[in-house]
């Protein structure tokens, strides 16, 4: 609860009380506030600059992230080829319009396409159809958004040895509300016919349906339905208000696709980048079995490494080496995976001249990909072939590619790895104390060794909730941790980033979305405090407090887009009781703007508080000006909380304070 311009300075005090009783603080703390001094060196020597890569995202499949998810299509089981290979096969979720004496739906092996060969047989049995007719229609993912007066591009396959008249809608989960139709003559042939369409909302429904349907007798076959709204986030796909919520946390790399939706709990389950690139219509999709649900794979490996780009982030690709859950492929056997991996970087990285480098660029991209990153597996370090699979891929790739940073799945962060790498993977998924706790975990880590990437952290446990406020203060202590250690800690990564909360199967998330809704836990606007210190400059902090076990703290000097400078310290209150805080700097190269300064505050009433669909701003950072010297320099700290200060830098000859907070600057700073 931030004071507002126009205050004068006697508020203060009264402000602080009413935000401690906001918080429902006992009056008595008020006794035993403790006091603490946060001392940063600013001095230049000590200064060091922060990896241009420090924190970015982790996007994994899972909790229908992508499918559902970001990724802007409809239609679910658009191929019909969820029901796998067998025929006739299980269409869900697809469902009929009409009862057994009008209609009978089957699938067979008719597609036109090789790789996905499944295509739905749709018998009208009726001479005397109902007015409305009968047919076939598709929730989406738990329904679709359709909204009033935006445009969604129809595309589908259909035969019919006969004319056929179709009725193709966007309608209310029952049906009884019309919110788009069109109607499409299907010329009697047999061969397949690609028909394209635009249907205009008129009228919003959050759960609508697709619905094809007819009332002339007949046998009609559909393949490859879909329906994407025409406001992707550059015509690329992918759905405009998540992609804004990744956009705001500033990503400096992107890793991709997981996780273990790499792996597969089989390998014959296991994501294979081949058959997620070309015409999306040919890829044949997979069932991803380790979180038990079908992919279409229209987000495949090319619209992975498209998303980067749009993010501006550095794309990480983990690829599947030769091991699942389950199986692995014995290291003397491993060759063919190794040149498939080859293969997918000269997709990303080759000229639009080489073999698969063509193929990239005749989807729309003719220029490579600057793929840099590569982790070989994922989470598979103890297993039996590992670290000789690991070899043969390092080894192939480097002499192929030798610009690519390996990432090896074995942690190097308390003793060395007994095989090469450039990065070593680190996850960490625990309760909140156990990982405050963590924040000197790389203190000791060698410097001679690889750099970490700490890919997964999260609070995961009891504590967790669904993304609460405790959560996310642990996990901002350890980020202050790897700040302080970003000579050894190159990249790090919050898991898992989207939850669709119509499919729970990981709790918690950063982003949490249904159809049409999303807000952000704690743990993401967390993150927002720290999305300006990849490439800056961090410096040494020193916490002087007889209960400092509660505190962490970090400082970062950075610039915004108008090359304003800043000091930058954050500090979490792990706490149950108020601290009082003295900041004091020294080796600063510049004066302290304390009115151009601000404090940041990520705190609630409770340590167990989270946002919902209902209140999405629960527990958000909230910010205020700091109008004094005083005010910047020495602040309370509220129980469990995150504070994050800009203090604005000037050259001194700009310094444009009264003169008693002049000469206070000057004795502090």
């Amino acid at each position: 609860m931030g004071s507002k311009e126009g205050f004068s300075e006697t508020t203060i005090p009264c402000l602080l009380l009413l935000f401690c009783l906001g918080c429902k603080c006992l009056a008595s703390e008020f006794a035993v506030t403790q006091t603490a001094t946060v001392k940063v060196d600013a001095t230049p020597e000590l200064a060091r600059k922060i990896p241009d890569t420090l924190f970015g995202l982790f996007f994994e499949e899972i909790n229908h992230a992508g499918a559902g998810g970001i990724w802007a299509e409809l239609v679910s089981n658009r191929g019909f080829e969820a029901g796998g290979p067998h025929t006739p096969s299980n269409i869900h979720p697809w469902s009929t319009i009409g009862d057994d004496s009008s209609i009978f739906v089957a699938t067979d092996r008719s597609s036109c396409f090789s790789r996905n060969i499944i295509a739905l047989r749709m018998e009208v049995l009726c001479n005397d159809c109902p007015a409305d007719g009968v047919g076939i229609y598709n929730p989406g993912f738990w329904g679709m958004n359709i909204e009033d007066g935006k445009t969604y591009n129809l595309v589908f396959y259909v035969k019919s040895p006969e004319t056929a008249d179709l009725r193709v809608s966007l309608t209310s989960p029952d049906g009884l509300q019309n919110l788009a139709s069109i109607n499409i003559t299907v010329s009697g042939t047999s061969n397949w016919i690609k028909m394209e369409h635009k249907l205009v909302a008129e009228g919003t429904n959050r759960t609508s349906r697709l619905q094809i349907t007819t009332n002339k007798k007949g046998v009609i076959w559909f393949d490859q339905i879909s329906l994407m709204p025409a406001d992707t986030y550059r015509g690329h796909g992918f759905r405009t208000d998540l992609i804004s919520m990744l956009l705001d946390l500033k990503p400096r790399f992107l890793r991709f696709p997981g996780g273990c939706f790499v792996e597969g709990e089989w390998l014959r389950n296991a994501f294979r980048w081949r058959e997620s690139i070309g015409p999306w219509e040919e890829r044949p999709g997979h069932f991803g079995d380790v979180w038990h649900y079908w992919t279409d794979d229209g987000l495949g490996y090319y619209e992975y490494l498209q998303l980067s780009e749009d993010l501006g982030a550095a794309p990480v690709w983990v690829f599947n080496n030769g091991i699942s859950h389950h199986d692995e492929v014995d290291t003397a056997v491993i060759a063919p995976f190794v040149k498939d991996v080859l293969d997918s970087l000269e997709f990303a990285k080759g000229s639009a001249n080489s073999t698969w480098g063509s193929v990239r660029a005749a989807m729309g991209h003719p220029e490579p990909f600057p793929l840099k990153y590569v982790a070989i597996g994922n989470e598979d370090c103890w297993k039996k072939h590992y670290r000789g699979n690991y070899l043969k891929f390092y080894n192939a790739i480097r002499e192929a590619y030798p610009d690519i940073q390996m990432i090896s799945n074995c942690d190097g962060s308390s003793r060395r790895l007994d095989h090469p790498a450039d990065l070593f993977d680190f996850h960490v998924y625990t309760d909140s104390r156990t990982l405050f706790s963590m924040r000197n975990t790389f203190d000791r880590t060698s410097r001679d060794g690889p750099k970490a990437f700490v890919s997964e952290y999260a609070v995961w446990q009891h504590d967790a909730g669904k993304g609460s406020l405790l959560a996310s203060l642990a996990e901002a202590a350890f980020l202050t941790g790897l700040e302080r250690n970003s000579d050894i800690v190159q990249m790090a990564s919050y898991a898992p980033l989207f939850v669709n909360s119509n499919d729970r199967k990981w709790n918690p998330d950063a982003i949490v979305f249904n159809t049409w809704q999303h807000y952000g836990t704690p743990s993401y606007w967390m993150q927002t405090l720290f999305r300006e210190s990849s490439g800056a400059m961090v410096h040494p902090v020193a916490i002087n407090s007889r209960y400092s076990g509660s505190l962490a703290a970090s400082a970062i000097t950075w610039q915004d887009s108008g090359n304003n400078s800043f000091l930058r310290v954050k500090i979490v209150n792990f706490g149950w009781h108020t601290v009082t805080v003295r900041i004091s700097t020294i080796g600063l190269q510049a004066s302290v703007n304390a009115l151009g300064s601000t404090a940041t505050v990520l705190t609630s009433g409770n340590v167990m508080d989270e946002n919902s669909f209902s209140h999405p701003k629960k527990v958000v950072p909230v910010k205020r000006q700091l109008r004094n010297a005083a005010e910047s320099m020495q602040v309370r700290l509220a129980p469990h909380s995150l504070t994050s200060f800009d203090l604005a830098l000037a050259q001194s000859t700009l310094v444009t304070l009264a003169e008693k907070n002049d000469e206070y600057l000057r004795s502090e700073i």
